[in-house]
């Protein structure tokens, strides 16, 4: 899958237009904003919020959509804590290439759980990511903790 082909269309785009959450790994769906689980993950849980509307301008997001990612990152940062207790997270915009976005033209914000002693060292020594469960695994988790108050 890494070695494959990117698509050339917006793979943020289209995830949101399709009606197939369960398998494009989308955990909500909000008025201006999606929750969704990262495929290449650098850690269990890493989570990306993203507007529906592709835009690679952070200054050009809507209030709306500014608010709607950070309340959806909050509550989704809550759910992470319940289902795996990590010590840490990484909340994080990579804003343009050179900055280290995958995906320049559509803004999406990063959230990534952190523990101590965490192998997220190994994409910069070895070109690998290490997980240890499951993404669909991690979704269940996810969502039943989001039924879970």
């Amino acid at each position: 899958m890494i070695r494959a082909p990117k698509e050339p269309d917006c793979f943020l785009c289209t995830k949101a237009a399709e009606d197939q959450d369960a398998e494009n790994l989308i955990l909500e769906r909000g008025q201006t904003c999606m929750c969704l689980m990262n495929l290449y993950p650098y850690s269990n849980g890493h989570l990306m919020v993203a507007p529906y509307r592709h835009v690679g301008d952070f200054t050009s997001l809507s209030d709306e959509e500014v608010t709607e990612m950070m309340l959806m990152a909050r509550s989704w940062v809550r759910d992470l804590q319940k289902v795996g207790d990590p010590q840490g997270f990484n909340l994080g915009l990579n804003l343009g290439r050179v900055a280290g976005a995958g995906v320049a033209d559509h803004v999406h914000l990063h959230i990534v759980p952190r523990w101590g002693g965490d192998t997220n060292f190994m994409t910069v020594l070895a070109e690998a990511r290490v997980i240890n469960q499951a993404l669909e695994e991690t979704r269940v988790d996810l969502l039943r903790a989001r039924a879970t108050p």
